[in-house]
């Protein structure tokens, strides 16, 4: 970008820093949740600049890049799950390990989100987005890994462990820092970026529930079937490595504006509904699959089933945003969509297997409107910026590292009866605690 479209870039940034996000930006016919596009940048002094390329078809490759690094991160949580029973009796993993496999990244998510502002600080959020892609592959590729050969011992689970949790660290890092800079480097384009990078994220979660056990047919190793997704993840480290190591480097400061929202009741009921659609929706990433394989759907059909699943996500997650910020609160949206959700969970276990596709689809518009909706309060219920991503950071630390206690209770009430059915008993009660919260959340108030 050159320096006067830099500075043009700089000037449209700051006159849609927030009030253009209120409920949503409107880009041809497309309508796109701003509210996922927060700026964990906004507190620093000097202001991050947008990134530095030398034409608009430098730019045009840049939201290249940054689409494909969406749709490498939700395939590690899939693809996974799509194959756990193989991975479990082949790799002979003790039962604690399988609860910890799919606990572990969607805690990280949590812990390592307030960190990526603080490491963008210091090298910039691009160096930060190419070191976080780097730890993406390595995790890919050591994840099905047999440390036995080498050290005699221990067989998959260490580098399983490994791997997932380095995964894990590396997409918490660009959850965070990924809407800034479509934010910042695209203020013309913010409808058609926005939504080309959640459909994306998306799309990379339906690619690994659908594609995963297909190749282990193909190939009879589970290995090669987790080993495929380092190769996109390669590729894309590859295609953004010039963009990032061309940026220079800028010390920043943090300064801190806006209200405090750890003591905003607001806030917490915010926050709460964050943490029990995170319940949920990981949950569903993890174990759907297997519960479907469990009630007796092959393998290939249940990967079939979850991929659909997340593609209706797409739909619930492009209507919702804009439904919600039409009414004066949100309460009425977000307790249907709660109850939908935790609903397509409770028949997706209990419910009659003849009907799976139904409660599949009940379960993915739900979850998908419930995910979009959680994410649209943080615009709906902040007055600026500085607040909205404040209230962003803490939704994102507290409702992931929360949240993954969903993905925690699962796998233990199945270890300890053998059984899915306790787990269908538990979603009954978070997805009306969910209810109950959407609808404290959804009055018409705000962070103060």
């Amino acid at each position: 970008m050159t320096d006067g479209t830099n500075a043009e870039a700089r000037k449209q940034r700051r006159m849609a820093a927030f009030g253009d996000a209120q409920g949503g930006t409107r880009t041809g016919s497309s309508v796109v949740d701003l509210s996922t596009l927060v700026d964990a940048e906004i507190d620093e002094l000097p202001a991050a600049e947008p990134t530095r390329v030398g034409s608009r078809r430098a730019l045009a490759y840049l939201g290249v890049c940054l689409v494909l690094i969406g749709l490498n991160l939700r395939s590690v949580f899939s693809s996974l799950s799509a194959v756990l029973p193989e991975v479990t009796s082949q790799a002979g993993l003790p039962g604690w390990s399988v609860v910890l496999l799919t606990t572990v990244p969607v805690t990280l998510l949590g812990v390592f989100a307030p960190l990526a502002p603080v490491l963008a600080r210091r090298f910039g959020a691009e160096r930060v987005l190419l070191g976080a892609m780097v730890l993406l592959t390595a995790g890919l590729l050591l994840r099905p890994v047999d440390t036995g050969t080498a050290t005699g011992g221990g067989g998959h689970l260490p580098a399983l462990l490994v791997g997932t949790a380095a995964c894990g660290a590396a997409i918490a890092l660009c959850n965070v820092l990924l809407p800034g800079l479509v934010k910042r480097d695209f203020p013309h384009r913010l409808g058609l970026m926005g939504g080309l990078y959640t459909t994306a994220i998306c799309a990379s979660a339906a690619l690994g529930a659908g594609f995963t056990y297909p190749v282990y047919t193909a190939t009879g190793e589970w290995t090669k079937a987790l080993w495929v997704w380092a190769l996109p993840a390669a590729v894309v480290l590859l295609l953004f490595l010039p963009v990032a190591l061309r940026q220079g480097t800028v010390r920043h400061q943090a300064v801190r504006d806006g209200i405090n929202v750890w003591r905003s009741p607001v806030a917490w009921q915010v926050t709460i509904f964050m943490v029990l659609q995170a319940m949920m929706s990981f949950s569903g990433f993890a174990w759907l699959a297997p519960i479907l394989r469990e009630r007796g759907v092959d393998g290939a059909t249940a990967g079939l089933i979850v991929a659909v699943c997340i593609v209706l996500q797409m739909l619930g997650s492009l209507f919702a945003p804009a439904l919600a910020a039409r009414f004066r609160d949100q309460r009425a949206i977000n307790t249907v969509v709660a109850l939908m959700t935790g609903g397509g969970f409770v028949l997706s276990i209990l419910g009659p297997l003849n009907l799976i596709w139904v409660w599949a689809g009940l379960l993915g518009l739900g979850q998908g409107s419930l995910t979009a909706a959680a994410l649209t309060l943080i615009m709906l219920r902040t007055r600026d910026g500085h607040t909205a991503a404040h209230l962003s950071g803490m939704m994102q630390g507290v409702g992931y590292g929360v949240g993954s206690t969903g993905t925690l209770m699962v796998g233990q009430l199945h270890q300890a009866t053998g059984s899915f059915v306790p787990a269908g008993i538990l979603f009954m009660a978070v997805g009306l605690l969910a209810a109950v919260f959407g609808y404290r959340s959804g009055r018409n108030r705000f962070v103060e």
